[in-house]
């Protein structure tokens, strides 16, 4: 294990988190809202905690091994969330630093869940630090860092393969891995400024506009309201942000592909990007239809109109809520939660197993009872015309056993601290998927759960975000072994 070049590059992206102080300073001088010391306090804490990690071993220079990448990713996402954290300790928030860890692990994982109450009573500047979390943890710290430092173009592929998500991770837009995550990272640039553009000429204010394209683009469902998103009360906002929750959701080497080559095809090309777009039609006629025989709105249209706006939040855990749908009838709000585990395309922002994964899982699962009722026939996986190995075949598999068994300890040893089934339920499934709102005590707040509860969640968001295997694989005693 090279544990001096690890410390360096987690040194290197620590101080380099603190940049997101920078314009959140220059708000808070703008408005004069008296809390400009506090980002400048976070500011100088990231710089000494990243430069006294840097100095001692800044010399050092070894090439990385996959290994090395896991330790790398694990360490920086739970050390810059623990330097995020600061703001909401030392600002108007006064949150404990159990809750304040939470806010900024929600934040920087896309997660969206808040432990805040009086949101839009928060000054504006820390309303922005709160939202541009969102920001820079939408397209990975990792990959972030990948692209713009120098100094981690030695190891950068193991980097970004330990960060990326989906089951087939060594797929490069560009010859150099750099190359593909600032391609990567100027499509997430570019649809969040047409976002806000969008949100603004729909009726948002200019900070509202921007603010809330960070928690859609990155999937992430922090808002600047207690509402959420229900504050506008637009139709026509409702279907912006529906449009590039949906967009987020999809594989953004898609996006690339289609903007390079200046078409729509390669969407229509991709088996994974039909099945996502499969699966949203189809579940939101499923609950739109169960509501509206409820008569949970009034009329088809406007029924339709909540659910598939709720249900894109939903498989693509962005966690935006506009009526709340908790209290829905019937199936719905359980298939809502449900619907987070399949999440979006490998590749996107958004949290969950990936539609890839569930697509590879079913066909598994056809080829066996195939199988079975033709015991000498040869049956194969196969995927936009191309044979799955069995390599990929097992580590999905494996993937999925892992994710439901961590799952499942997990939502027991939160029910362990007094919370009731159904809310221990779903703030596992929300957490670990990435996704924000869940149901019962939860529903809209973790501020009733207790300390313990709140860092098995904040894991569960880190475990999911970091899509199991990246953090596991610490705790194996193989992994540590020269």
């Amino acid at each position: 294990m090279r544990i001096l070049v690890v410390q360096r590059i987690v040194g290197a992206v620590i101080a380099l988190s603190g940049v997101v102080n920078l314009v959140p300073m220059a708000l808070s001088w703008w408005y004069d809202d008296g809390i400009l010391d506090v980002f400048a306090e976070s500011l100088l804490l990231c710089l000494a905690a990243g430069f006294l990690l840097w100095l001692p071993v800044r010399n050092r220079r070894e090439e990385l091994r996959l290994r090395d990448g896991f330790l790398v990713v694990t360490l920086t996402w739970c050390m810059v969330s623990a330097a995020c954290a600061v703001p909401f300790v030392l600002g108007p928030t006064a949150l404990s630093y159990t809750d304040a860890y939470f806010e900024s692990v929600s934040g920087l994982t896309t997660t969206g869940a808040t432990v805040l109450v009086g949101i839009e009573q928060l000054p504006r500047s820390l309303l922005f630090y709160r939202q541009s979390l969102h920001f820079l943890g939408g397209m990975g710290i990792v990959i972030l860092a990948v692209a713009i430092l120098p100094m981690l173009r030695i190891g950068g592929s193991q980097l970004f393969r330990a960060e990326s998500t989906g089951p087939i991770k060594d797929t490069r837009l560009t010859p150099r891995i750099a190359e593909t995550a600032k391609a990567l990272w100027l499509v997430y640039v570019g649809l969040n400024a047409a976002c806000a553009l969008a949100y603004w000429i729909g009726g948002m204010n200019a900070f509202d506009a921007v603010t809330h394209a960070f928690a859609t683009i990155a999937t992430g469902g922090f808002g600047n309201y207690d509402a959420n998103f229900g504050q506008f009360q637009s139709p026509l906002l409702e279907t912006i942000a529906t449009l590039f929750m949906f967009l987020g959701g999809i594989n953004f080497a898609m996006h690339f592909l289609a903007w390079r080559h200046a078409s729509a095809a390669v969407y229509f090309g991709d088996p994974e990007a039909r099945a996502y777009f499969g699966i949203v039609v189809g579940a939101s006629l499923a609950i739109g239809l169960a509501i509206w025989a409820h008569g949970a709105f009034p009329g088809l249209v406007e029924s339709l109109r909540h659910t598939t706006f709720q249900l894109v939040s939903n498989i693509t855990t962005t966690g935006f809520t506009t009526t709340g749908f908790a209290n829905w009838p019937g199936y719905a709000p359980l298939l809502l939660i449900l619907i987070g585990f399949v999440g979006g395309c490998s590749g996107s922002t958004s949290g969950g197993m990936k539609v890839v994964r569930i697509m590879l899982l079913f066909r598994q699962g056809l080829r066996e009872i195939a199988q079975l009722v033709h015991p000498r026939g040869r049956f194969v996986v196969k995927l936009g015309g191309t044979t799955v190995s069995g390599a990929v075949l097992a580590a999905v598999t494996g993937f999925c056993t892992l994710y439901v068994a961590c799952f499942t300890v997990m939502t027991l040893a939160l029910a362990a601290t007094g919370l009731d089934l159904l809310s221990a339920f779903s703030a596992v499934a929300t957490c670990i998927n990435n996704m924000g709102p869940g149901l019962g005590v939860v529903a809209a707040s973790f501020r009733d759960v207790s300390d313990v509860g709140v860092w098995i969640c904040s894991f569960a968001m880190l475990l999911g975000r970091l899509e199991i295997f990246t953090v596991l694989v610490l705790f194996t005693a193989a992994f540590w072994r020269e």
